[in-house]
């Protein structure tokens, strides 16, 4: 049985050499293939992917090349209808590479063929593009030809406990930006609090803030996983403190106070002053009264820009804590208006 297999083996490697070095002798005609998915979101990320051909002409063997990030991609397995024997898929820079050939003195596939399956599974969430980018097909007197696929398929790996969540897709969106990332590799956590620090994080991140220097805040200590963009955001003057020497890094953050960040973020983006912003209408909220005076012009220019929305129609909901989806959504909104 190991003997037969070896002999397969070596026959399919001949016949890949063959697709290599042998004369372009098929004709192109019509032949068209592409590249499906019963699914392109999976929040275990799992997906089946179908190369199918069409108008085929005579198909013995071939050779199937996919690009793909291989540092977010792992194979599961491939498969193939056809009888005959295949090669195992192989992962190398950047590319899957794997072949089939049908034994002995027969005739190749003809017509629409469901040339093969393959399943991988993302690694991490966001998306990961497959290109299929050609073809090598041998007929059964072993001419051959390579045909140009250009196919590509966008599958999108969500966390576990976004599914039917309403900021799924705007949290997805800035993970695959790099701006946001999850608590680990299958959970975001989208209805946490998020406090002051992460906040002021978001923020240093989404801008691309550069510069820091020194903060009079005792309680941002040297070494803290948030000293260097507490540092950067309040150089830009995104950030105040709740008293003089203190931040409050590890406390959650208000969804007044994170309107008044948001603002802050703008305008330093934007070079403008909140001071000479001018409000063009009232807050229109049954809790407006609970809105510190310091906040309530700052509220109200977020809410008229379409920066933050009121938690329900009617209220604001400025003490309640924001949460990692809400945050997640303003700052999406911020990068927009920033284009």
């Amino acid at each position: 049985m190991l003997k037969r297999k070896l002999i397969l083996t070596t026959l399919i490697y001949n016949v890949c050499l063959t697709l290599a070095v042998a004369t372009p002798a098929i004709a192109a005609g019509d032949a068209k293939f592409e590249m499906t998915t019963p699914a392109k979101e999976a929040d275990n990320g799992e997906f089946t992917i179908t190369l199918k051909g069409q108008n085929i002409e005579d198909l013995f063997a071939y050779e199937v090349k996919l690009g793909i990030d291989a540092s977010n991609v792992e194979i599961i397995k491939a498969t193939t209808a056809i009888n005959g024997f295949s090669v195992p898929p192989m992962l190398k820079n950047n590319e899957i590479t794997f072949a089939h050939t049908k034994v002995g003195k027969v005739d190749g596939e003809k017509g629409n063929v469901d040339i093969g399956t393959i399943t991988l599974k993302a690694k991490r969430a966001g998306s990961t593009i497959i290109n299929w980018t050609n073809i090598k097909i041998v007929d059964s007197k072993l001419d051959s030809k390579v045909f140009t696929t250009n196919a590509s398929i966008n599958l999108i790996k969500i966390f576990a406990d976004l599914a039917g969540h309403w900021a799924k897709s705007d949290i997805m969106q800035m993970v695959d930006k790099k701006v946001v990332e999850g608590m680990d590799d299958d959970h975001f956590a989208p209805d946490s609090n998020v406090t002051r620090a992460q906040f002021a994080t978001l923020l240093s991140k989404a801008l691309d803030l550069k510069d820091d220097g020194q903060i009079p805040f005792a309680d941002v200590t040297s070494g803290a996983w948030f000293e260097s963009s507490v540092k950067k955001a309040y150089a830009a003057g995104l950030i105040n403190g709740v008293a003089d020497d203190a931040f409050a890094p590890e406390q959650n953050i208000t969804r007044e106070e994170m309107t008044a960040m948001l603002l802050r973020a703008k305008a330093h983006a934007t070079g403008m002053n909140i001071d000479n912003m001018t409000v063009n209408g009232s807050i229109h909220f049954s809790d407006e009264t609970a809105i510190n005076d310091w906040a309530k012009k700052v509220v109200a220019l977020a809410v008229e820009s379409g920066l933050m929305n009121g938690r329900t129609e009617r209220e604001f909901a400025p003490q309640e804590h924001a949460s990692r989806a809400e945050s997640v959504v303003v700052l999406k909104r911020l990068l927009a208006e920033l284009k």
